[in-house]
């Protein structure tokens, strides 16, 4: 029993470790296991973070905004970094006032790894788990190479930045940024410089962490559910089916405490990463289009990166509306199993008790978009139509 409570520990750890190392850089992972010294310092790094997005990120990037807003292209330019700090402040406030509520979250996943279970619940649990890893993989990839991108260039003297003569400094920073000191003079460059880089680090850090945190929650509850739905279709195993429906009863409200925790944390985040997709993609493709069509000069590490950042959002996006499917799916599988199951052979009390799990299995658990629509591809689908009808707006308003 020990050995086996150490393996599911184990396996617990290597479920979560990615998200926790990310997490942890910005001071937002729901410690389990810590004490007050180690809540103190995540509070610490989360208020850290937080000041140095607001004070050298979004109010810099903001006096730039107002500078260069007769300019389209630096305008958009200026947006293509703006719109993403202020999305990632956005998720670092609302994930760090969540971390109570997702602690207990986290709890029931540990409870779940460390519980007693058959080699096929196992393996259920590490394939969805396996799904999770690898959008964590592909965040911490596209994160190597937007950091490099932006920070490693104006080393050499060139950036991805849009340059004008309003924008263009003496010496090149990652980001655009207005400063109430001289930043183009020693040792104000090579501070702001660092300061940068840290920054984008940890914006990139708030931002993928927390993407990858709805993903390892969300494949965890799907992987409960097919083992629900398994259990339930084995029912006939336990001695007596009554306490067998009540076991199988209690852990899918378990299950459904579970959703409305993760629901409700992350319900308006999705709402601001629908906005900052559906205004990037629109921003992106005018760009992208009118370097095509109108013959802008750009250089070619500027359209691949321009590629490259609509292809990541956009794939991004689309990833977690499959995901908000996938549940659906694994919710209608334990309907259908309820519906399906042969109650013509069980004793008419035994064959009531079915319809009460009917009735609430046939509610899906759905993510939705603030409470207003589900996290699906057809979510999806149709924001990506109405963001690319916006691309002739911003047409029509640059030719005015």
């Amino acid at each position: 029993m020990y050995s086996a409570e150490l393996m599911g520990y184990a396996d617990f750890e290597w479920a979560t470790k990615l998200n926790r190392l990310m997490l942890n850089i910005v001071g937002i992972w729901p410690n389990i296991h810590g004490n007050i010294s180690d809540r103190f310092l995540s509070n610490l790094r989360a208020i850290f973070t937080l000041l140095l997005m607001v004070f050298i990120g979004i109010i810099p990037a903001m006096l730039s905004l107002v500078r260069t807003w007769g300019d389209m292209i630096a305008t958009i330019d200026n947006l293509q970094f703006t719109l993403p700090l202020m999305t990632g402040i956005m998720k670092l406030v609302i994930i760090w006032r969540k971390k109570s509520d997702l602690t207990l979250v986290l709890n029931m996943i540990a409870d779940d790894w460390l519980k007693a279970k058959t080699d096929e619940e196992l393996h259920v649990m590490i394939k969805h788990t396996q799904y999770a890893r690898v959008i964590i993989i592909f965040g911490y990839i596209s994160m190597t190479i937007g950091c490099s991108l932006l920070v490693f260039p104006p080393f050499f003297g060139t950036s991805l930045r849009y340059m004008t003569n309003i924008t263009n400094p003496v010496k090149i920073l990652p980001l655009h940024g207005d400063y109430f000191y001289d930043e183009n003079h020693s040792p104000y460059y090579e501070l702001t410089f660092a300061a940068q880089a840290l920054l984008i680090l940890m914006g990139f850090a708030s931002y993928n962490g927390i993407d990858n945190l709805l993903g390892l929650l969300v494949f965890h509850l799907c992987s409960q559910m097919e083992n629900l739905k398994e259990r339930f279709i084995n029912v006939r195993q336990f001695k007596n089916f009554n306490d067998g429906l009540a076991f199988i009863v209690k852990d899918h409200i378990r299950l459904i405490k579970y959703f409305n925790i993760v629901e409700s944390t992350f319900t308006f985040l999705l709402l601001g990463l629908l906005l900052y997709f559906g205004t990037s993609f629109c921003l992106y493709g005018f760009l992208i289009v009118t370097i095509l069509t109108e013959g802008h000069e750009m250089s070619i590490m500027r359209f691949i990166y321009l590629i490259a950042a609509v292809s990541v959002i956009s794939g991004y996006t689309c990833l977690y509306c499959a995901v908000g499917e996938i549940l659906v799916a694994e919710c209608e599988g334990m309907y259908h199993a309820a519906y399906d199951y042969e109650w013509y052979m069980l004793e008419p009390e035994e064959a009531k008790s079915l319809i009460i799990l009917m009735i609430r299995a046939e509610k899906s658990f759905r993510i939705t978009v603030g409470k207003m629509f589900p996290m699906t591809l057809s979510t999806f689908c149709n924001l990506m139509k109405t963001s690319g009808g916006y691309i002739s707006v911003l047409f029509a308003r640059q030719r005015s």
